[in-house]
């Protein structure tokens, strides 16, 4: 019974140490007598939890605020900028990667094309030359993350079935954590990542309800509920890349035709363009957004690329029905003439678009969204309360 008191006892510490910590990260440098209120708890359970802050590295009394009555009261401030989350996303033709402090500042992003290399060999190569400078310059990882372009075991360590990767039963998070010496990296689907990311950094941020949509090599979406990925029972939701609402005669690189991927992926934009790839998908989609204004023919398989957008997004819509819509990747420079189409197409199939259609907005991430929420997982121990470094 005593070990279970014990348990219940660190749980609940866990839980108030992540409510303080989740106010100070969303509302900046605050009182303990503010803390108290903002999070219901007594004001002697928020100096207790801001204390052991304090002694990690996290947190900092940095002055006084005064205030209309009483005493002034000291200003509580998150600090641990040398406390990072590292996220990686492992892609077809690039891996990105971001370091992440604990008050969510971006703190170095880079993006490196895959080249003659394979990409697993790129991402494990990348993460233990982060964790390296990071050490280097004396901070401390909290933790690291990597986000896939397809199916992830339950242990979320385990890559199940990456197609454009070809991989299979890949133990992906070993080779990270034998890269990095960090034990515990976590393995994740990237447009889930990228969800987190746009909805703690980007265009979904205080929204509701929005559905993220890559714009890569392959296409999936990313669904947030309340600040919450939704997952589906195996954790596999938002696979729609590979859902039948493309051309019926594409073909796709996991041997179907039809699939919404061959349609709208980057090499139907490029197929669609007559444009030669380039060293990353961004860098692609900038090759043809600067061909397009002078050679219609560009313009027009643009254009082609925004319709099948719109269909499969009022079909997505149709079912989850969210505030906004977030395109990201590639579709982003061809916004000007992808958008238009894909406006069009949805507000004819979606059938309630008269009473409400979303908001279709474009990434302000680049090709860091997914290495974005990918470092807010990584950060996930230190944010829960449950390590305090």
């Amino acid at each position: 019974m005593a070990s279970s008191g014990a348990g219940q006892v660190e749980q609940l510490r866990r839980r108030n140490t992540a409510r303080v910590l989740g106010v100070l990260r969303a509302d900046g440098p605050t009182t303990r007598t503010d803390l108290s209120r903002r999070t219901g708890l007594a004001k002697a359970t928020v100096g207790s939890i801001v204390t052991d802050l304090e002694s990690a590295g996290l947190a900092a009394e940095t002055g006084e605020l005064t205030t209309g009555r009483g005493r002034p009261g000291r200003t509580v401030a998150l600090t641990g900028a040398d406390v990072l989350g590292l996220g990686f996303e492992v892609n077809v033709d690039y891996v990105a990667t971001v370091s992440l402090d604990v008050g969510g500042t971006v703190r170095h992003a880079e993006t490196v094309p895959v080249g003659d290399e394979t990409p697993w060999d790129v991402v494990t190569q990348v993460a233990a030359e982060r964790a390296d400078d990071v050490r280097a310059a004396g901070g401390r990882i909290a933790g690291c993350a990597v986000a896939v372009p397809g199916l992830v075991a339950s242990d979320r360590r385990t890559v199940r079935w990456a197609p454009n990767l070809q991989w299979r039963d890949r133990d992906l998070a070993a080779s990270i954590d034998a890269a990095t010496g960090v034990a515990g990296t976590v393995v994740d689907n990237d447009a889930n990542c990228a969800a987190v990311g746009e909805s703690s950094h980007g265009q979904a941020s205080g929204v509701d309800s929005a559905l993220y949509v890559t714009g890569t090599v392959g296409i999936g979406a990313g669904w947030i509920v309340d600040g919450a990925v939704v997952r589906g029972h195996g954790g596999f939701a938002g696979e729609v890349g590979h859902l039948p609402l493309g051309d019926p005669a594409a073909r796709c690189g996991c041997g179907r035709t039809g699939c919404w991927e061959a349609s709208v992926g980057l090499r139907a934009a490029l197929a669609a363009t007559g444009v030669t790839e380039a060293s990353t998908p961004w860098a692609s989609a900038e090759r043809i957004a600067a061909a397009a204004p002078d050679t219609p023919a560009v313009a027009e398989g643009i254009a082609l690329i925004g319709r099948h957008v719109g269909h499969g997004v009022a079909a997505l819509a149709g079912f989850a029905d969210p505030e906004v819509v977030v395109l990201g990747g590639y579709f982003v420079p061809l916004a000007p003439w992808l958008v238009p189409a894909a406006e069009e197409v949805i507000g004819e199939r979606l059938t309630f678009a008269d009473l409400h259609r979303p908001e279709l907005l474009l990434s302000p991430l680049g090709l860091q969204a997914a290495a974005i929420g990918a470092a807010e997982h990584a950060l996930d121990p230190v944010l829960t309360g449950s390590l305090l470094p």
